[in-house]
């Protein structure tokens, strides 16, 4: 917001960015009606400086056969679009379909469709899939956590509309109508930054089905383990507790009540 308040004042002077897709000037002009997402230029250069979305892009397993197949850097950067817009399905990729702007910014070819979009995802393996984002999500996180933080951890329901894996229906919240997933975020407290989600069924909200994820997650952070880790009263029991003492973690447990 502040670069974009500089170039509302000095509306005359454009101002350089260099992203992914080459040099852009940037201009503010409030009766033009370029792109939606003018902000995304200025995120690009942060990308295009650290390399974080080149190395993404060249450690996806996803692969393609086919001459006609789309490019990977397109089907990855038209993810990623669609994330930063705030999109929830893939039917509203299509809004971002003429945005020649922000593809040029990700040095995309073109924004796919939402078809093909969801056939790339479908193609990649779940373990590869894991074994390409953990990482990458790890390594955006480590620096962060060199001083002492606060583990949250808490299950949500996520209602869901047409046929999706795992949708089933809530024991716990009769009041919905339709089929739901169980998500356990776990995050860090103060930043609401998201480290790790385990995605259940809607009947498997119990603390038992995120006990392997929440460990594998403690046993990857290593020596940047966080000083607390917090949830509701259903992990506080002896099944959850022990196995982290058990295993010579040095991570506290803080339950509440519901």
């Amino acid at each position: 917001m502040g670069a974009l308040a500089k170039l509302k004042d000095g509306a005359d002077q454009p101002q350089v960015v260099d992203t992914l897709g080459g040099r852009m000037h940037i201009r503010w002009d409030e009766g033009a009606a370029a792109t939606p997402h003018g902000q995304l230029v200025f995120f690009a250069e942060f990308l295009a400086t650290t390399g974080v979305f080149e190395r993404w892009v060249s450690s996806c397993p996803l692969e393609y056969r086919s001459g006609n197949a789309p490019d990977k850097r397109d089907v990855l950067g038209t993810l990623m679009l669609g994330l930063l817009a705030g999109h929830r399905r893939y039917a509203h990729i299509t809004a971002l379909r003429g945005d020649a702007v922000a593809a040029q910014a990700l040095g995309m070819n073109k924004v796919v469709s939402e078809d093909a979009l969801r056939r790339a995802l479908e193609r990649i393996d779940e373990a590869a899939s894991t074994a390409w984002m953990r990482p990458a999500l790890m390594q955006s996180v480590r620096q962060a956590l060199d001083k002492p933080w606060v583990l949250d951890i808490d299950a949500t329901i996520k209602p869901l509309y047409g046929r999706q894996e795992g949708a089933d229906w809530a024991t716990t919240r009769p009041s919905l109508d339709g089929p739901v997933m169980c998500c356990t975020p776990s995050g860090w407290s103060n930043l609401r930054l998201v480290l790790d989600v385990q995605v259940s069924s809607g009947k498997q909200h119990a603390s038992v089905h995120a006990k392997a994820a929440l460990g594998r997650l403690l046993d990857e952070l290593g020596d940047k383990r966080p000083a607390l880790v917090r949830g509701d009263s259903g992990y506080g029991n002896e099944g959850i507790c022990w196995s982290w003492k058990a295993e010579n973690n040095p991570t506290a447990c803080a339950c509440a009540r519901r």
